[in-house]
């Protein structure tokens, strides 16, 4: 596999300095610029694998930026970077498509697991359920099949892993503490529309199932899982997210 073309995009040189650096000691190819216009200019030259794009710069913002360049090449990965709570913008730059939005200080540690995650491009799963065992099997069975799988135990949880990347596809719990799981969809899918969820339940929760399918919840599975069903299931929604 050829080195990874990553662009970095923030005001404060600092951070170019920085993020530039430990990128560049990973082996990949790193390109900074310090405004919007000029990553707009880099996109038009080169194609990134991963563009990291700092939410607020003078100028244009990070968001009007990332549009500019989704345009020119609708192949990059776009990470968001912020220090700031600018809900608004992360949330329109995650309806919009961005990969993952990553908060300052930086965690080094996610940047590179999000860069590798990029190059393996296998559907990204989040399974949110209270019941441990339930969670752990599924994850199990569904990374013995190849696929990447996140795990939260609440939608509290959920809700803040959705905020700062794009799953694929949510395997959702309609019975947890607190927040019930349709209440956790509804959330999910306000800063996620992209996102395919599938409710799972244990019980005969006819009206709160019926409430998310009509929502535009993917569909129902009910526990004890039929493994081979489920498994069918995520293949046909990876194939067609992959149309």
């Amino acid at each position: 596999m050829g080195k990874t073309n990553i662009l970095v995009v923030d005001d404060l040189r600092s951070m170019r300095l920085t993020l530039g650096g430990i990128l560049e000691d990973k082996g990949h190819n790193v390109v900074t610029v310090e405004n919007g216009y000029q990553a707009i200019e880099a996109a038009r030259k080169t194609h990134f694998d991963a563009i990291f794009m700092d939410i607020k710069m003078p100028g244009i913002n990070g968001v009007q930026t990332f549009r500019e360049v989704k345009k020119i090449d609708h192949e990059s990965a776009v990470i968001m970077m912020t220090a700031y709570s600018v809900e608004d913008l992360v949330k329109e730059a995650m309806e919009e498509g961005a990969y993952a939005i990553v908060y300052k200080p930086f965690d080094i540690d996610r940047i590179i697991a999000i860069i590798e995650e990029l190059l393996d491009e296998k559907t990204l799963i989040l399974v949110v359920d209270d019941q441990f065992s339930d969670r752990e099997t599924l994850k199990a069975i569904l990374e013995d099949k190849g696929y990447r799988v996140a795990t939260a135990n609440d939608g509290a949880e959920a809700i803040e892993m959705v905020r700062s990347r794009h799953y694929d596809i949510i395997f959702l719990d309609v019975r947890l503490p607190g927040m019930d799981g349709v209440e956790t969809f509804e959330q999910v899918k306000m800063i996620d529309p992209e996102a395919t969820v599938i409710m799972m339940t244990g019980y005969t929760e006819e009206d709160l199932v019926k409430g998310a399918i009509n929502e535009g919840a993917y569909t129902c599975i009910h526990k004890p899982f039929d493994m081979e069903k489920v498994i069918g299931l995520v293949e046909r929604i990876s194939k067609e997210r992959k149309k």
